[in-house]
């Protein structure tokens, strides 16, 4: 009984480790669909890093290009989502969706994304990510 216990102990922690993960990603969605720069500072980690045009960019470099005032969302959404919890590390997987414009530029795209969460003191924080353009 104490092993049967334990193991749907175990499945409600896991599930609610599930939870706070995906609602710290609706708020990254939302920081997006808001431009809501605070947020997508808050949920960044100070160690955060991606790869973009072959380059390894930062934490600041992210957010002064939402702070320039020249990118704005139409859509931002996540959909298929899989989340898997190891101790302090989350991976998510799932499909970003953003129509907008960045620099004068409209974007229309549907990309696969890769993120990864790290459990820090104050919550969840963004890692890493990497995002492949869909075919649509």
């Amino acid at each position: 009984v104490g092993l049967i216990s334990r193991g749907k102990d175990d499945m409600a922690r896991q599930n609610e480790l599930v939870a706070d993960v995906m609602a710290t990603e609706q708020r990254w969605v939302q920081a997006h669909r808001n431009l809501n720069v605070d947020d997508i500072e808050d949920i960044l980690d100070d160690e955060y890093k991606r790869i973009k045009n072959g380059r390894v960019i930062g934490k600041q470099e992210v957010v002064d290009s939402y702070r320039s005032g020249k990118r704005r969302w139409a859509v931002a959404d996540g959909s298929d989502y899989t989340v898997q919890v190891i101790d302090d590390v989350a991976l998510v997987v799932g499909v970003w969706r953003g129509v907008g414009l960045n620099h004068g530029e409209v974007f229309d795209y549907r990309a696969r994304f890769l993120s990864l969460y790290i459990r820090r003191e104050g919550g969840w924080k963004l890692f890493r990510d990497e995002y492949l353009d869909l075919i649509t």
